[in-house]
């Protein structure tokens, strides 16, 4: 069965965002999802370094709603920044220490700290221990670090680690 369909939950996934892509319910859109949803992972699965295990798949959920939130919040009080006072911003890299292991976690926390706004990971160091990570504006690194690590990555080492 996993030959023929590598990655159920992304093969679902792409499927989703299709009809989402597409904003039209019909059931030739949703063939077409579910063929797309089937044959991307079935020949990209030789790109895949590990088999995706979901262990927890309500911190998932959690994890998604959380930084689904958090960029709508980020994305206003960026707008704020740039339109209220720019020359004031303090600009920092933090480096964010990991307790993630895999590709995938670490891969998804650097993804997820970009999709917010004010926030880029520029660089992980060659131990793969440490994200170095560009804030647009703080005044507390250790907070952000923080709030990385409580927000993003220990839902992610839940859910795909322990």
């Amino acid at each position: 069965m996993s030959r023929l369909l590598p990655h159920p939950l992304l093969s679902l996934a792409l499927t989703g965002f299709w009809l989402l892509l597409v904003n039209q319910f019909s059931l030739g859109q949703l063939v077409l999802g579910l063929i797309l949803g089937w044959l991307i992972p079935l020949f990209t699965r030789s790109f895949w370094p590990e088999q995706v295990r979901i262990r927890h798949p309500l911190t998932l959920l959690r994890f998604i709603a959380v930084v689904l939130w958090d960029i709508l919040i980020a994305n206003l009080t960026v707008a704020r920044l740039i339109l209220g006072r720019p020359a004031k911003l303090s600009p920092a890299f933090i480096e964010v220490p990991l307790a993630l292991e895999t590709d995938l976690a670490i891969g998804l926390l650097a993804n997820t700290i970009c999709l917010t706004p004010g926030t880029v990971s520029a660089q992980l160091t060659s131990d793969r221990k440490t994200l170095l990570v560009h804030a647009l504006n703080t005044d507390d690194p250790e907070g952000l670090v923080a709030t990385i690590k409580r927000r993003y990555e220990a839902p992610l080492k839940e859910v795909f680690e322990s």
